[in-house]
């Protein structure tokens, strides 16, 4: 599962190798991929919300 957050944080940033890209389409189950990426994002944006609501404090 590290594998599978470690590479949709680097697609998320656009720093991925290509090695490792093909080897996750080649490899990796599409719906680990989506479940984390939707994860991730929902993580990401409640992130930026609580940033900006301590910062108009």
């Amino acid at each position: 599962m590290w594998s599978v957050i470690k590479s949709v944080l680097a697609a998320f940033f656009g720093v991925q190798k290509e090695q490792q890209r093909q080897h996750d389409f080649n490899q990796g189950k599409p719906m680990a991929f989506i479940a984390t990426g939707i994860v991730l994002a929902v993580v990401l944006v409640v992130a930026v919300f609580l940033v900006a609501t301590v910062a108009s404090r």
